[in-house]
């Protein structure tokens, strides 16, 4: 009787999982089926015609061809006047977010890593108060501070610059970064820190050589979190660095593929989908240590 509750229990479960992930799937395979189709057809039949009238499916590449070597662009003023403008390939704007990414994960991971240790392992006055500050700015929303931020690098002539992104992608990611590695660095033995500094060594060769290497899971975890956010930033690219050419980042000129009214989602599902495919190869080769990393911390022992 037991072993028969423990059955349905477990096929209860599953079945649940299993619904989730299938409504979490099914609109992101729509948006992949109308990515292969072209815009009249889309415009008169749902997705799910691939499946249900094969012959009336026309799937097509042309939607990945068009986005790839350069979509062309009808700009309207408010006057009604309409500009044609040749658009650049993703490929730049893909260079383009790299070059935001890279700098904008590994910043502030490497100053939260140090910040982390010293609120861990070296006793100063006002650490306590310090952490708590640092981890009170958690409930800051961003957005109150794009504006005096904004106004700062107009004064300093930092705008529609890759630095200011970096700058701003760095301050807004430090409170979780250090929170989170915090969580993790405070919880290593102890005995292996006072067993460096015995045998004569210093703060920093114990962080570099000891801690950093122990911290792969968070940092593996936390560089997933802060790459995601950077890839597919929108808003602060935006204000940052708005619509200077040849620094637009990739949500940009996704955002540009739709058309001015909203005609061409089709070309955007395309889009879509190339921006996907790096966010994807990164969290596939760290997720080994996703798991690890967000439990660091939650447990002793």
């Amino acid at each position: 009787m037991k072993k028969r509750k423990q059955r349905v229990n477990s096929f209860m479960v599953n079945g649940l999982l299993l619904f989730l992930c299938l409504v979490w799937t099914v609109p992101t395979f729509g948006l992949l089926m109308t990515s292969f189709r072209d815009r009249d057809v889309v415009s008169k039949t749902g997705w799910w015609t691939v499946f249900t009238r094969p012959d009336q499916a026309e799937l097509t590449l042309d939607n990945y061809e068009q986005v790839l070597s350069g979509k062309t662009i009808t700009l309207v003023d408010s006057k009604g006047n309409q500009q044609t403008v040749k658009g650049d390939n993703l490929t730049r704007a893909f260079l383009n977010s790299l070059t935001v990414s890279i700098p904008a994960v590994v910043i502030p991971i490497l100053i939260a890593s140090f910040a982390a240790y010293g609120f861990a392992w070296m006793d100063f006055p006002g650490r306590k108060v310090f952490f708590i500050l640092v981890v009170a700015l958690l409930v800051v929303p961003l957005q109150i501070s794009l504006i005096p931020l904004l106004r700062d690098y107009g004064r300093l002539e930092l705008t529609g610059t890759f630095l200011a992104i970096w700058l701003a992608h760095t301050g807004f990611g430090l409170p979780l970064s250090v929170y989170l590695m915090y969580n993790y660095i405070s919880q290593l033995p102890r005995s292996i820190i006072e067993s460096a500094i015995i045998d004569g060594c210093s703060h920093f060769g114990v962080f570099w050589k000891l801690i950093l290497p122990l911290s792969v899971p968070a940092i593996a975890s936390l560089a997933i979190f802060q790459f995601l956010w950077v890839w597919n930033d929108l808003l602060v690219a935006l204000v940052f660095i708005g619509s200077k050419p040849g620094v637009e980042v990739l949500t940009q000129r996704l955002l540009y593929l739709i058309g001015s009214r909203g005609q061409d989602w089709h070309l955007l599902c395309a889009g879509a989908f190339i921006s996907m495919a790096l966010p994807l190869m990164v969290f596939i080769s760290l997720q080994r240590y996703f798991v690890r990393g967000l439990l660091a911390g939650s447990v002793k022992g």
